[in-house]
């Protein structure tokens, strides 16, 4: 079994198993495939009792995905992406408030994050991971349709719409971590005062750690070694990573993560972790700053409280660039 002291990247990937524990405590994991990853609720053994609550939190999770994802044709989110650039469609709350979301992280990471970003992960061939080249004017038809200035969001009429065909909202740079948000808050409700809940290898929220604090490695996903350990007692890690799809043309390297305002692979950032307040402001942000690297992040950070970013530079370096403060975690490198 994994060191229960610990989370780091690589048992994420594994095993799943959190919290900085005495030696006599067990845990109680209580997980599920949602989202096309393992959602894990992580309970002190005594907390035993809330195990129907986490369950319960794990349904919450299953009806969440129905609303935000595109693979299921009875979404609310792909209703919106056929028929919004015919006239508003209205939606429920849940969808509106992260839809709202995004345009606010966009706004503020002046536009690296985008959910509108699929023609062009389409267009270089990741979508269906056969990378390619496109030609230029393939990448600049693409980006004609990329840009939260496309959306329109109708606060009072709760009502999403685009400006013209061919826009569409993907939500996997978001999407896990809000759900995380909302399973957390309804575990609050129901009285869980310490619990960690993770969504696949990328995603935390912690609470309840502030006499034993949860303890969590986070490790590059091209680099085998770490990064940095976090003590964290509440708040939120999001991390996000170069991943190994790429297109190899004379002898350049492109990767699959695309900057949506240049409509071409970002590059020079290994990796990008954010530690904040909620797990869906770190996904975001985490996927900006890989994109927008440490310019970004130490911009971002001088003027938002309550953010670390962590950069990992693709330049022969093992120690990542840190921006930014969090009062929820403490922080040793390496």
């Amino acid at each position: 079994m994994p060191d229960p002291s610990r989370v780091t990247r690589r048992d994420f990937i594994t095993a799943p198993v959190a919290g900085h524990a005495r030696a006599a405590d067990f845990w109680l994991r209580v997980h599920r495939q949602i989202m096309a990853c393992r959602f894990e609720i992580v309970l002190p053994g005594e907390a035993g009792g809330a195990t129907p609550l986490a369950r319960e939190a794990l349904d919450y999770a299953d009806r969440l995905e129905e609303v935000m994802t595109i693979f299921r044709d009875t979404s609310e989110l792909s209703r919106v992406n056929r028929g919004g650039h015919a006239g508003p469609v209205v939606v429920g709350p849940v969808l509106f408030a992260v839809l709202a979301l995004c345009a606010e992280v966009h706004r503020e990471t002046d536009g690296a994050f985008d959910v509108t970003s699929t023609p062009l992960s389409r267009c270089w061939g990741f979508l269906g991971r056969e990378p390619r080249l496109p030609a230029p004017g393939e990448i600049e038809q693409a980006r004609s349709v990329v840009g939260m200035q496309h959306v329109r969001l109708d606060r009072e009429g709760c009502s999403v719409s685009f400006d013209r065909p061919g826009v569409s909202l993907n939500l996997g740079a978001i999407g896990k971590g809000y759900a995380l948000d909302r399973l957390g808050a309804l575990l609050q409700r129901r009285g869980v005062r310490r619990v960690l809940l993770s969504a696949g290898s990328s995603s935390i929220l912690a609470s309840g750690g502030h006499a034993e604090p949860w303890q969590v490695d986070l490790r590059s996903t091209v680099i085998d070694e770490r990064l940095a350990r976090l003590h964290l007692a509440h708040g939120a890690v999001g991390t996000s990573g170069a991943g190994e799809q790429f297109v190899e043309v004379d002898g350049v390297r492109y990767g699959h993560v695309i900057d949506p305002r240049t409509g071409c692979p970002a590059g020079g950032v290994l990796s990008a972790s954010v530690i904040t307040t909620d797990a869906a402001s770190a996904d975001a942000l985490s996927t900006a700053f890989l994109i927008g690297g440490p310019d970004l992040a130490q911009r971002y950070c001088s003027t938002h409280p309550d953010v670390i970013a962590l950069i990992t530079l693709d330049d022969g370096s093992r120690r990542p660039r840190t921006f930014g403060a969090y009062p929820g975690v403490r922080m040793t490198h390496g």
